[in-house]
């Protein structure tokens, strides 16, 4: 266990005694290197609550996504073994931040739950339990990466946005500065509260049209970057793979996408009866969301079935005797499998259109925990709040 020392730091500093403990960073050698598990700011959050609750013995939640899983046992025992406290990993799938599973950590009695892989989506203040984010940043070839770049576009008038997940946010405002010390004109966007440059599945930055519209985007899968292709569609994808060490043209068919989801809302003609989904995977289902929609059923004079659910099962929604369903999950299950199953899945946005409570957008919205976004939205009771103050 690492002996704590008293010392003058500023708040949240770590201290040297956690940095430069050997023991403890021999134990780091063993995690992967290009992966950023923060775990001496872990340690020295676990220390700090253990000095404020006086025992050593307090109990930490860790949850990961399923990529990272790997590693869940190994950061459990040096956790453990330099803090004396006690922890459990959390087995459910985790999706997203928005999967932080800090209900069952506040049932379990957990005095911190570590969050790894995603960004801060539910704010720390208004967690059930003492939360920590780590990102688990990942450090890649920045040389490969910019020469890449450079050899594909040569062009440098022209203003080139970069994005990315959160892993790899500090890296791209380094590629920015390289970039930009060779005369490109670069910039890395924000949908606030988001980080700049962060894009998550189902909230992406709307950028301006300009007269030649590019995204560098790094990633190593499509799912997030899709949301910034929908979000924006005047614009051209370039898919940097930081693993494959690949870069490639991506399209998206927005034409289709519209097209389904459209016809999906105008297939239902004089409901009498609909099932609301909400979804109980960590944060996922927003009860603010609900109650907004539990307004439209009775302004629209609809009946009103609430269903809740961890995961969406098509077999399982089958059994029910309703017009239609709204799922309060994840609002691209809708975009992306919705098409799969019989009757209409609709997402909160898509209920709005529905009941004639907002207009179906040319471009459709990824602004699902954006500080802007409609009533559909999961901020959007702040943004009343703020007028109302």
């Amino acid at each position: 266990m690492i002996q704590k020392q008293k010392q003058t730091q500023f708040l949240n500093q770590i201290p040297d005694y956690i940095l430069n403990d050997d023991y403890l960073n021999k134990s780091i050698e063993n995690l992967p290197k290009h992966y950023n598990f923060e775990i001496h700011k872990s340690i020295h959050r676990i220390i700090e609550i253990q000095q404020k609750e006086k025992k050593l013995d307090i109990l930490v939640s860790l949850q990961f996504p399923e990529g990272l899983m790997l590693y869940a046992c190994m950061i459990s025992d040096i956790l453990t073994s330099f803090t004396e406290c006690e922890t459990y990993i959390t087995g459910d799938v985790t999706y997203g931040a928005c999967c932080i599973d800090d209900i069952t950590a506040k049932q379990l009695g957990s005095d911190l739950i570590i969050h790894y892989g995603h960004s801060c989506l539910i704010p720390i203040n208004e967690t059930l339990v003492r939360t920590l984010y780590v990102f688990v940043e990942i450090n890649i070839d920045i040389k490969h990466c910019y020469e890449t770049f450079v050899l594909n576009f040569s062009d440098k008038t022209p203003i080139y946005y970069i994005m990315s997940t959160i892993q790899f946010n500090t890296f791209i405002h380094n590629l920015k500065v390289k970039l930009q010390q060779d005369g490109y004109q670069i910039k890395i966007p924000q949908e606030k509260p988001r980080s700049q440059g962060e894009v998550l599945g189902c909230t992406s930055p709307h950028l301006p049209v300009q007269e030649q519209n590019k995204v560098f985007f790094v990633c190593d899968g499509r799912f997030h970057m899709e949301s910034a292709m929908i979000q924006n569609p005047q614009y051209e994808f370039f898919q940097y793979n930081p693993y494959t060490y690949q870069l490639t043209y991506e399209q998206y068919d927005h034409k289709l996408m519209m097209k389904i989801r459209y016809q999906s809302i105008k297939s239902i003609q004089n409901p009498r009866i609909g099932c609301v989904i909400l979804g109980t995977l960590g944060r996922q289902g927003s009860t603010n969301i609900l109650e907004r929609i539990k307004e439209l059923f009775k302004k629209y004079h609809v009946e009103l079935v609430t269903l809740l659910v961890s995961e969406i099962n098509f077999d399982y929604l089958k059994l029910l005797d309703v017009d239609f369903f709204v799922q309060i999950a994840c609002p691209r299950i809708s975009i992306d499998w919705a098409v799969e199953f019989k009757k209409p899945l609709l997402n909160p946005y898509e209920l709005y259109v529905l009941f004639g409570e907002t207009d179906w957008k040319d471009i459709y919205p990824m602004d699902y925990y954006s500080n802007n976004g409609g009533p559909w939205t999961n901020y959007h009771h702040k943004i009343k709040l703020k007028y109302e103050k």
